[in-house]
């Protein structure tokens, strides 16, 4: 199709891998005897333990606060009874204290009913319950979205932009999510519009999600709803919000700069789900969808699956598996983390279990940089990924900063299209820390 939209700059086109997954229907995962829930599951600072050893908790209970404007609040995924509060290590290698809860035996999940009461709520009483639900960015970032949501003062929302892109290849959950919550997502966004007041709504997805795409607009229209669905062109990381800003609507967020600049709020289909069972399900954020995928499990699928399940139940529950699998990673291939432990829990931010064979890991030796300039062609944010590492490699970390280093994505377009195999994003994530460091 000619005249798709899509960013300008940069990018690749990864082999998607989508097919084994995206015909496969959401399943219902089984919910374990143990729930390892972490207080660190957003953007921000980790909630605080509400709970204590000993305490029986319901589901959907307060069992975290939130600690400050940028935090988010944790709830119970079970009935049960807390076993104990201690220390575990994330998908990305930070340290979390976790609320370890035993589930009640015979405990069946609430049917929740849909209510219409929300209508009758203000702008701020709606974004206080998506708060007060711990709903955060879904798509990856997981930053808590009534902050997101709360436009400031002085500030007006044109676009509200929903990221229906999933360009990580493999990853298939929010193409599910739009084929089988449709009705869902048309009423998120009802309650959406009410709380930022945009002039527009659109939704970005990207062409190899035909059915979604038709299935979104039916929707739409035979609801009386204005929303414009935008097919855009294949095209990696069309997901970042910055990139499907400048896709759908030609404006660019300056360095620095919040998408609310340029008159933008952005929010993941999958967000708007939540968000839909937080305010007319009165459901807080304890379970999302995620993908299980990759050549290395036997039967790949989507589950709808409650936070602090371990992944190794998931692999189990795909058939476990197979024999030549090489590594597990939690996220997507691009910008996904290795874990090395299969008792790593299920999280807000967990969007896909990855288990991948020698094949579709194998890589080449480092070597030296060859100059060949393609990393700085594939940036989407512009910037010099070879200049920038060889600053953090010499512990030049106000230089890296000096060079752009805060507007890196971490995508990984750098390291995907690198012939000499540097380890260009995990450079660019120590420099970040680093630099932090030193600034403080």
């Amino acid at each position: 199709m000619k005249g798709l939209k899509t960013f300008p700059r940069g990018g690749i086109h990864p082999h998607g891998n989508k097919n084994l997954t995206n015909s496969k229907e959401i399943v219902k995962a089984d919910i374990p005897g143990i729930l390892v829930v972490p207080m660190a599951q957003h953007l921000g600072a980790p909630a605080q333990a509400a709970v204590a050893e000993g305490d029986v908790v319901t589901e959907g209970q307060l069992i975290g606060k939130a600690a400050g404007f940028i935090s988010a609040a944790v709830h119970s995924p079970v009935n049960g009874t807390v076993k104990e509060i201690r220390d575990v290590f994330m998908a990305n290698g930070m340290k979390s204290s976790a609320v370890v809860i035993e589930k009640e035996e015979g405990f069946v999940p609430a049917e929740k009913s849909k209510s219409d009461s929300w209508k009758d709520k203000s702008a701020q009483e709606l974004n206080e319950t998506i708060k007060d639900s711990g709903i955060v960015g879904l798509g990856g970032a997981t930053f808590p979205a009534n902050v997101k949501y709360g436009v400031p003062k002085g500030e007006k929302a044109e676009y509200l932009i929903i990221n229906g892109v999933e360009c990580e290849p493999y990853l298939s959950a929010d193409h599910r999510l739009m084929l089988e919550k449709t009705e869902a997502i048309i009423e998120g966004l009802r309650i959406l519009k009410k709380i930022v007041e945009p002039e527009k709504i659109a939704i970005g997805i990207e062409i190899n999600k035909p059915d979604a795409i038709e299935k979104i607009r039916k929707q739409a229209e035979a609801e009386n709803f204005e929303l414009e669905v935008v097919p855009l062109k294949l095209k990696y990381p069309q997901g970042d919000e910055k990139q499907l800003i400048k896709a759908v609507t030609g404006r660019e967020v300056p360095s620095g700069a919040l998408p609310i600049s340029v008159g933008c709020v952005v929010s993941n289909v999958g967000t708007v789900n939540a968000v839909y069972e937080a305010v007319a399900l009165e459901k807080p954020l304890y379970e999302r969808t995620v993908s299980v995928t990759g050549h290395g499990v036997k039967n790949p699928g989507n589950y709808l699956v409650r936070v602090g399940t371990p992944i190794r139940q998931l692999i189990e529950a795909s058939g476990g598996m197979a024999d030549k699998f090489a590594k597990v990673v939690i996220g997507g291939p691009m910008m996904g983390f290795t874990v090395f432990d299969l008792d790593t829990p299920v999280t807000k931010g967990t969007s896909g279990i990855l288990v991948l064979t020698d094949r579709e890991v194998s890589g080449g030796q480092r070597t030296a940089c060859l100059s060949c300039g393609k990393c700085v062609g594939v940036c989407p944010m512009g910037l010099n990924p070879t200049k920038m590492f060889k600053y953090i490699d010499h512990d030049e970390y106000q230089s890296a900063m000096d060079t752009g280093l805060m507007d890196c994505k971490e995508c990984g377009c750098c390291a995907f299209t690198c012939p000499a195999h540097i380890p260009l994003v995990q450079g660019m994530r120590l420099g970040k820390k680093m630099g932090r460091k030193k600034v403080s």
